[in-house]
């Protein structure tokens, strides 16, 4: 007889598994903080405010009821700190890795925020005119190159690059090997490349990049210890890059899945990358 006085209706369900989801998250977020204990009093305390409205005590449901209204502005100040995680939390999950903004899938294991921190390292060593030589590989294994040097097998990480290519740095001198969205590898020994047309301020750092794009379908991301700037070598041809969005932009497009290089080239979303990247040349 009380169940048939209870209609739950599909909205209701979903109303019930998205409070259950926020609130997990909100748990997630608190456990193990002073938080944590604020929270309990609080939801103790409007608990007893719903007893209250049950039992319909006037006096002290309207007194508790002015508690509850401001206690929603007192509880954002409280909380200021974790509702501010609590929403970046989010915004990181579901919206930097792509579910809600429609980025294209990458090859191999391989993320958005994985290339944002070669990006980011790439352009801040080449602030500091810091050198470095990145190895990208997108399908081939490296296994004789990684065999040359020391093995990290490293998830990537902004800083972590940086501090591998720190000049006084034991792993500085030779390359980083990246595969499946790690660092697989750093201090590995590129092939030079013999071309006799590259550029006179093109040393061995950017000969071994090259060498290394005519030899393996790796994209090679060099950062010059005298200029700053930043090439991208990729099937035997090298280029410089304007800036991190357009390094951003090459990598991208060098990891993107095979079905979205197909829908790339139907409809176009980046013609500049696209140029960009088919005039790779060595400039004499």
């Amino acid at each position: 007889m009380l169940l048939s006085l209870i209609h739950i209706t599909v909205i209701d369900v979903i109303d019930i598994l998205i409070v259950a989801f926020l609130l997990y998250k909100l748990y997630q977020l608190i456990k193990g903080t002073a938080a944590m204990k604020i929270f309990f009093g609080i939801a103790i305390i409007y608990f007893v405010w719903l007893l209250v409205k049950a039992l319909k005590m006037e006096l002290l449901e309207s007194i508790m009821g002015q508690v509850i209204g401001v206690g929603v502005i007192v509880l954002i100040i409280v909380f200021q700190q974790e509702v501010r995680q609590f929403l970046l939390m989010l915004g990181d999950k579901y919206l930097k890795r792509g579910a809600l903004l429609g980025k294209v899938k990458l090859i191999n294991d391989f993320s958005h925020d994985g290339v944002e921190c070669i990006v980011q390292a790439s352009v801040e060593m080449a602030e500091t005119k810091t050198g470095a030589l990145i190895v990208i590989a997108r399908e081939t294994s490296l296994q004789t190159i990684i065999q040359t040097g020391e093995k990290l097998n490293a998830d990537i990480n902004t800083q972590l690059i940086k501090a591998i290519f720190y000049k006084n740095a034991p792993l500085h001198d030779g390359a980083m090997i990246i595969e499946k969205n790690k660092i697989v590898a750093a201090k590995c020994i590129l092939p030079v490349s013999q071309n006799p047309n590259l550029p006179n301020e093109y040393g061995l750092r950017h000969r071994s990049g090259l060498g290394m794009s005519e030899n393996s379908t790796a994209l090679v991301v060099i950062v010059s210890e005298q200029s700053g700037n930043i090439s991208v070598a990729q099937n035997g041809k090298i280029h410089k890059v304007s800036d991190g969005e357009h390094l951003r932009k090459t990598i991208v497009a060098y990891l993107r899945k095979k079905n979205e290089n197909s829908k790339a080239s139907k409809h176009p979303t980046n013609p500049e990358v696209n140029s960009e990247t088919d005039n790779i040349e060595a400039k004499a």
